[in-house]
């Protein structure tokens, strides 16, 4: 039995990842900031919901994150794997209490952070796997690593690619630190989600009138992350950018000054 930690455990896909985690006989740590919607994910897991546990924790901020390891360390002898689901969509410079903008601390640096401070149970596991949800790429960005971490003069059409392309760094960074973990990363593509909360009120209108047509199912938006966490091996971190296809993904390479100095940001804001 593996024991599988998700963030943003509660809802979406990552609770409909939870679902078929569990439906194979694993066992699942939920992390969510909602305790009515982490009580009633649990409860919705029928005859599994004793292989699982939600803790309430707000990974958007430094002390947050600290307390989710904390509390997660505590529970459990061993990681087998990580499932960064947790994310927002938010267009305007939110600035959370450490001072940084919440889309890049929420959607990027709490997943470095987190997973910095879990690693010594993942590497009691024979295979552990991170996997992170980002949005769809064909290519890996290229990182501006003046931009991090404060990202001065915000502009959400430009954190997108950075914000996502972080991730991909950041799975490479862990294969070549930690040749026993294997990381990646998966779209989900386009869901109807908690995600849009921050979203402007047009936005939201927007996904309301397309979602019946456009938005995948959330199985489907699943389906991937369930294969990375559960099954997923390779030589290098690889992307899975088309929902619900686990055969059509690419290896993740980057550029190693860059990769140097995003991930230095990283440690130096976190400590980490």
């Amino acid at each position: 039995m593996k024991t599988i930690v998700i963030a943003g455990g509660n809802s979406g896909v990552g609770l409909q990842a939870a679902r078929e985690i569990l439906a194979e006989g694993n066992r699942v740590i939920l992390l969510g900031r909602d305790k009515r919607k982490g009580e009633d994910a649990i409860a919705s897991f029928g005859a599994a919901r004793d292989r699982a546990t939600f803790l309430s924790v707000d990974l958007s901020t430094h002390d947050g994150v600290r307390d989710a390891a904390r509390r997660v360390n505590a529970l459990t002898d061993r990681i087998d794997g990580l499932v960064h689901s947790a994310a927002v969509f938010a267009t305007k410079d939110i600035r959370t209490v450490d001072g940084l903008n919440l889309f890049f601390e929420l959607s990027y640096l709490s997943r470095y952070h987190l997973t910095q401070l879990l690693l010594p149970k993942l590497l009691l596991s024979d295979r552990p796997r991170v996997v992170m949800l980002i949005a769809t790429f064909e290519e890996v960005p290229k990182l501006d690593p003046k931009l991090f971490p404060h990202f001065e003069g915000f502009t959400f059409l430009t954190a997108v690619p950075q914000v996502n392309g972080a991730s991909m760094y950041y799975a490479d960074y862990l294969m070549k630190t930690h040749p026993k973990i294997f990381a990646g990363c998966v779209s989900p593509g386009f869901v109807r989600t908690g995600i849009f909360r921050e979203a402007p009120w047009f936005f939201k209108a927007f996904v309301a009138l397309t979602a019946p047509f456009r938005a995948n199912s959330v199985e489907t938006a699943a389906h991937n992350v369930v294969e990375a966490v559960l099954r997923g091996e390779g030589m290098s971190a690889f992307n899975w950018p088309k929902p619900g296809d686990f055969q059509h993904k690419f290896a993740i390479s980057v550029d190693s000054a860059i990769q140097n100095a995003v991930i230095g940001s990283s440690r130096d804001v976190t400590g980490a």
